[in-house]
């Protein structure tokens, strides 16, 4: 995608030093743009857990890049080994909620295993990341492709009507690699020259629909309007919504999935109101061990003081604000599991399917 009118992917290995990663520093955006660099292990943990990147698939891509990193370290033999087992046990508990950070930390370390000398193992993992990183955006890309259908079917029902879509958090190409889960139809159905307009949730505590979200829109020239969280219901009653499409970070076997904490309330909301209510997510995001969302997807909580206090630009600079007594206690779950029977469908790389077990396994036969 475009900042700018410049091409960015969110991450990327600096061309001119290997041994060196870079990322949009997700944080200050959309007040400031700052490329970070990623040169140890202990600087992709810090940009997974303090949210430098975030989303599902970058978590994943980036964690590929840190087990990389790990591996241009000069330790040999055991040590080596137990250097690399231990970067990965620290990427692993960084983000517990989303499965693309296992998912891509364990191929990483089965696919290099069995290389004893550093420079080739090194090579192989740069070459496993890179692979990783580009299923990511090629996934994103036939995500967008199927779900630009269901634009284009509502858009012919209206004659050309503006299609108004809802979206939850951020799942755009930030929270990718390129494209985006939830945002690839939207751009394509907008690149195709379908009226589309986005009501963005701001997405508290954080306010990645209100920063990160209305920011991409915004450089893609798609009409947007950032919203209260509270306020989708209330359009949805008033027929101001036509679908709502958000992304996950962890998607059962049976079709539960795991979103950023608000999202099972909008689709509670759509379900009452006739809407359909769609998960875009790439196959990568997919637990194929759990059945049971609600009592089985470990859900992250984070500071208190997300919720306590309001980051902004106050002009020069991001300030942090108290909004509430500095006594009260502040509760910051990240993510919440909406259940697969308040889901119209699941967009993935392989088509659209309904949200359970025995959908999910005609478009994916090998998990049988």
């Amino acid at each position: 995608m475009k900042i700018k009118d410049k091409h960015y992917t969110t991450i990327w290995v600096n061309p001119h030093n290997p041994s060196v990663v870079q990322t949009i520093d997700q944080r200050l955006l959309p007040f400031k743009f700052d490329i970070l660099n990623l040169a140890c292990p202990d600087d992709f943990e810090m940009a997974i857990s303090d949210m430098v990147v975030r989303g599902a698939p970058l978590i994943g891509v980036t964690a590929a890049y840190g087990i990389y990193i790990a591996t241009l370290s000069d330790l040999t033999g055991s040590r080596r080994k137990s250097y690399l087992k231990e970067t990965a046990e620290k990427l692993l508990a960084s983000r517990p909620t989303a499965v693309d950070l296992k998912n891509a930390v364990d191929r990483m370390m089965k696919e290099i295993e069995e290389y004893d000398d550093p420079k080739r193992q090194s090579v192989k993992a740069l070459e496993i990341a890179e692979k990783i990183k580009n299923e990511s955006i090629e996934s994103s890309k036939t995500i967008g492709k199927y779900g630009l259908e269901l634009i284009e079917n509502i858009s012919k029902r209206k004659k050309g009507i503006t299609v108004n879509i809802l979206t939850h958090c951020n799942a755009g190409w930030l929270a990718c690699v390129d494209y985006g889960t939830a945002t690839a139809p939207i751009y394509m159905a907008h690149d195709k020259g379908i009226n589309v307009h986005v009501w963005v949730d701001e997405t508290r505590p954080r306010n990645q629909g209100s920063r990160l979200t209305a920011f991409e829109l915004g450089e893609h020239g798609i009409p947007h309007t950032v919203i209260a969280d509270n306020t989708g219901g209330h359009l949805m009653q008033h027929g101001m919504v036509d679908m709502v499409i958000v992304g996950t970070d962890r998607t059962t076997r049976n079709g539960d999935a795991a979103n950023k904490i608000g999202t099972y309330l909008k689709a509670l909301a759509a379900k009452d109101n006739n809407i359909p209510f769609y998960i875009a997510l790439p196959s990568s995001t997919i637990d194929w061990n759990i059945f049971d969302g609600v009592k089985e997807i470990p859900i992250e909580t984070r500071s208190e003081n997300e919720v306590k206090y309001i980051e902004g630009w106050n002009g020069k600079q991001i300030d942090d604000l108290l909004s509430m007594p500095y006594t009260s206690k502040a509760a910051n779950y990240g993510f919440d599991v909406t259940p697969g029977r308040l889901i119209t469908g699941l967009i993935t790389e392989k088509g659209i399917c309904d949200a359970n077990e025995k959908s999910l396994l005609q478009l994916f036969p090998e998990q049988n």
